[in-house]
């Protein structure tokens, strides 16, 4: 018997939460078989039966609700009052590309020829493979499961260690749902097996969101094979502060899309550029209101900012900021103002840094916490160009008046999404994409339905 365990520990309090056994290798040939044979009937049923499952699938998961938001704080260290906002996330999503479907997933049909019927088929590509983050562990695995299941695909879930709980809660919707057996499965699996599953050619497209080095890892495991691989990776997602800007509503915004999570964030906020005419002004107001932060157990209504992930990646951030302030950085948050803040704890100040350059760790290496850099710019050329500096092109943000400045500066960004006076959002509508070491391919919109099916055309010529 296979007695490797996978376990979450806990950022609240360093305790053992969960921990379950990996999948035998027996229980992993079965699923795979499964998975294939269930998938079979299910592209064969109609897409408004699909989408009944599917929406019972979202009605089952909201009414886990109330269980989910501490559950999310004891694996990951959200704080609980912001535990609603993943499943309403999740909703919209699920919602949007159920609904999207029909459109998404009708048949091409050319311009007509008489005597012939032509048109291209979305076809099932047959099981996929999702494999889900622990940082937003709800919207990062709905982007691939509910689309892959309206599609007509079978779904097997590998969720992160850290949120093995979530994995069974999506099971859990599934199953009350009363999906066909074999559908959807949630499997528990080490970094190792994980790799053997895409190697063996069996799953028919692998969908990863992590990091860039899982990327690369997902990338080898399916050279020999012709599985297709979806990435989303790391980001160092830059935002532009033009003089033009509202400076009040570009504050307020940027340092919710900075802490947010803990900055633990693919699309988060990790450098931004200000114009010199308001510099002063933004430096001042985002230091303001990063003090507001309260730091603290999760658990806790009052707590805004909870522990990050793991004690070593709080450390890490805590190394690029002291690098950065041996080379000249200056600190503008106190640390020792959040009381829980430590060294070798998962509880960290957040902290705001001036006087950077892109010689730093902070302003190009992915941070993934608390902390972000300002630098001061002198032209929409400069900003650009600073922007583009990076290896990472998942997001960008341009806060400005000028709605064709914004259009204009976009083209040149780039970013897999380029947005004005807001960051740190999706929108299901619009395909979720990067570029770089951001990744490769689509989630959602009905770009993210072409990932999902392979084009089959029909020629018929009518009997003469």
């Amino acid at each position: 018997m296979n007695m490797d365990m996978i376990r979450c520990m806990s950022p609240v309090d360093g305790s053992l939460y969960l921990e379950r056994p990996v999948a035998s290798d027996s229980n992993i040939a079965q699923a795979l078989e499964q998975a294939r044979l269930a998938q079979r009937d299910w592209s064969r049923l109609g897409l408004s039966e699909r989408a009944k499952y599917c929406t019972e699938i979202v009605e089952q998961m909201l009414s886990m609700g109330a269980d989910i938001a501490p559950e999310l704080s004891w694996q990951m260290g959200r704080p609980v009052r912001y535990g609603a906002g993943e499943l309403a996330g999740f909703a919209e999503r699920a919602c949007h590309m159920i609904d999207l479907a029909p459109e998404a997933l009708a048949p091409v049909r050319p311009t007509p020829v008489d005597g012939f019927e032509r048109y291209i088929e979305r076809v099932p590509l047959g099981v996929v493979f999702a494999i889900a983050p622990w940082n937003y562990p709800y919207l990062t695995a709905v982007n691939s499961v509910i689309p892959a299941l309206m599609s007509g695909n079978a779904v097997i879930l590998k969720h992160a260690a850290q949120t093995l709980g979530v994995g069974e809660r999506f099971q859990t919707a599934c199953d009350r749902a009363g999906l066909p057996k074999g559908l959807f499965q949630n499997l528990v699996l080490s970094h190792a097996q994980t790799a053997r599953v895409i190697e063996t050619g069996r799953v028919d497209q692998v969908n990863f969101t992590g990091s860039v080095e899982g990327g690369h890892a997902i990338c080898a495991a399916a050279s020999g094979t012709f599985t297709g691989v979806g990435l989303e990776l790391g980001g160092k997602d830059p935002a532009y502060v033009r003089s033009d800007a509202d400076v009040a509503h570009a504050v307020e915004n940027l340092v919710d899309g900075a802490f947010f999570n803990s900055g633990q964030s693919c699309c988060g906020i990790e450098r931004i550029y200000v114009d010199a005419a308001v510099y002063s002004e933004f430096i001042e107001g985002f230091a303001e209101l990063t003090q507001s932060y309260v730091l603290g157990d999760p658990l806790d209504p009052e707590t805004t900012l909870g522990p990050m992930v793991k004690a070593s990646a709080a450390d890490f951030v805590r190394g690029q900021i002291s690098a950065a302030t041996a080379a000249g950085a200056r600190a503008l948050i106190d640390a020792a103002a959040f009381k829980r803040d430590a060294a070798g704890s998962p509880y960290m100040a957040p902290q705001v840094l001036v006087d950077v350059d892109h010689s730093m760790a902070v302003m190009s290496e992915e941070s993934f916490g608390p902390v972000v850099g300002i630098m001061k710019v002198s032209s929409d050329a400069a900003a650009v160009a600073l922007m583009n500096d990076s290896q990472y092109g998942l997001s960008a943000s341009i806060w400005t008046s000028d709605i064709e400045a914004a259009r204009t500066l976009g083209t040149q960004v780039e970013t897999g999404t380029l947005f004005m006076n807001r960051c740190d959002a999706l929108d299901p509508a619009l395909a979720w994409t990067g570029i770089k070491d951001s990744g490769r391919g689509a989630t959602l919109s009905s770009v993210g339905y072409e990932t999902l099916t392979r084009p089959k055309s029909f020629h018929l010529k009518h009997t003469i």
